[in-house]
């Protein structure tokens, strides 16, 4: 079995988690640091071999009403160069409030200032990754 990746694009950070081998539950985090596309795709690539992904699962940035605006668009195209780099399944999952409920996290275990924005990224990407394993478990 391979195990899922969850990714929380961002423009100068993107999170990551990647799940256990039996993708039921969140096993690793990281942050890539990175303002260029092609150079965060190269990092996920690397991580997808060095850690048998499968599958990939990219937070879809939606509006609270539903609606998608610019932001979701830069991510479908995000997700597309992906699945072109790994040959892989890449889905798009509804990632509304998933940085916020991170922020919440972070703030309830008293990460602050610096240490909380090298964090939150790869806490969204575990939230998103936990949704989409809850998702496929039912």
């Amino acid at each position: 079995m391979k195990r899922i990746m969850g990714v929380d694009y961002g423009d100068a950070r993107t999170g990551i988690a990647i799940s256990d081998l039996l993708c039921s539950i969140v096993g690793t985090t990281s942050v890539i640091h990175s303002r260029n596309t092609e150079k965060t795709i190269a990092q996920i690539c690397a991580m997808v071999k060095e850690s048998d992904v499968g599958e990939i699962v990219v937070g879809l940035p939606k509006n609270m009403d539903g609606s998608e605006g610019p932001r979701a668009e830069l991510c479908r195209a995000f997700a597309e160069q992906l699945r072109e780099a790994t040959g892989l399944p890449v889905n798009l999952w509804d990632e509304r409030r998933t940085t916020v409920e991170a922020h919440n996290i972070l703030s309830q275990h008293n990460y602050h200032g610096r240490k909380r924005k090298d964090t939150v990224d790869a806490v969204a990407a575990s939230l998103i990754l936990e949704g989409y394993l809850a998702f496929r478990g039912r």
